[in-house]
């Protein structure tokens, strides 16, 4: 089976870690032996995209699957003649008002829409009850997936604080605080972050090389992230495979992935108990949890399986 991935995601200067869970997926599907090709651009650059994708189309195709990531990628996608198609959407397609009008239309045109969670699957396709199978969506009427791209636990892994630090620069005993996303991506929640820390110093990864994201997770003493909303949320299970503890609300993945790990906090945001919380782990001397055992369900390697499932069960008879 010949598959071409696309996604709007590019990484760039300002935002080097953009996408990087789509290009982690890829990598996983050609460790299982999957034949994939990958393209990528820039968020907004829909009219070069379909140049783009028309060239290729003509000089490497035919293709036997187009699978697009995030919902807006799906429309320059269907420029690529195809036998079968697949969406998956990340959050903010769905539930923004105008994206997600948009990423609705072309649905419709897929074959099978996946979600990276339950809850985002609902909010595309309509309600349903939890535990069961979701709304049909697409042209073949196929339920739609739950299809996280998940952790590369092979990066994100523990690493000596003490070693993290050192590479990163940091003063070795400094109380640090990570949160880990980009500070101007309102949703995520940044002012509540700067509330619960309380003074103590809170690092971003807005800028962050991708590569030392993993350093930064294992120097931090704790992980804030009060969201309003995820899709997925995948920042939280990178720092539980780096058994790093975490302060998060409950949304997204969360719930599930905290359930019952001692030292890690998920609850609706309460300045006062989360201060609490980032203090009883800023006051140890090198606080962990046991985590990456917690997110092993959730390896990319794992979830390329059931994207590699999903595909050969549209297309059975290409390999």
């Amino acid at each position: 089976m010949r598959t071409i991935v696309v996604t709007n995601m590019a990484a760039a200067p300002e935002a080097p870690g953009r996408g990087i869970f789509v290009r982690d997926q890829v990598a996983a599907l050609r460790r299982l032996g999957a034949d994939v090709t990958l393209t990528e651009f820039a968020p907004g650059d829909y009219a070069q995209a379909v140049r783009r994708l028309r060239g290729l189309a003509r000089r490497e195709g035919p293709f036997d699957l187009v699978h697009a990531h995030f919902g807006l990628t799906a429309f320059p996608a269907l420029a690529i003649p195809a036998r079968a198609r697949v969406l998956t959407v990340h959050g903010t397609d769905v539930r923004h008002p105008r994206t997600g009008r948009l990423t609705r239309l072309v649905a419709r045109r897929m074959d099978l829409v996946a979600a990276v969670s339950h809850d985002l699957g609902v909010d595309l396709a309509g309600p349903a009850p939890r535990g069961t199978p979701l709304p049909s969506l697409g042209r073949r009427g196929l339920p739609t997936a739950v299809l996280p791209c998940g952790v590369a636990v092979d990066r994100f892994r523990p690493i000596p604080r003490a070693e993290a630090r050192a590479r990163l620069g940091l003063p070795p005993d400094e109380p640090c605080v990570l949160f880990p996303a980009d500070p101007g991506r309102t949703g995520k929640r940044f002012d509540l972050a700067q509330e619960a820390v309380d003074g103590a110093r809170l690092h971003t990864l807005g800028t962050v090389d991708p590569a030392d994201v993993p350093l930064w997770m294992n120097a931090a003493s704790v992980v804030v992230l009060p969201s309003d909303a995820e899709g997925f949320g995948l920042a939280v299970l990178e720092a539980l495979a780096c058994d790093v503890p975490v302060i998060t609300t409950p949304v997204g993945i969360h719930p599930q992935a905290l359930q019952g790990v001692a030292g890690a906090l998920c609850a609706p945001y309460e300045r006062d108990r989360w201060r609490r919380a980032i203090a009883a782990a800023l006051a140890q001397p090198d606080p962990r949890v046991d985590g990456r055992s917690v997110v092993a369900p959730w390896s990319a390697d794992r979830m390329a399986e059931r994207v590699h499932d999903a595909w050969r069960a549209l297309l059975p008879d290409a390999g």
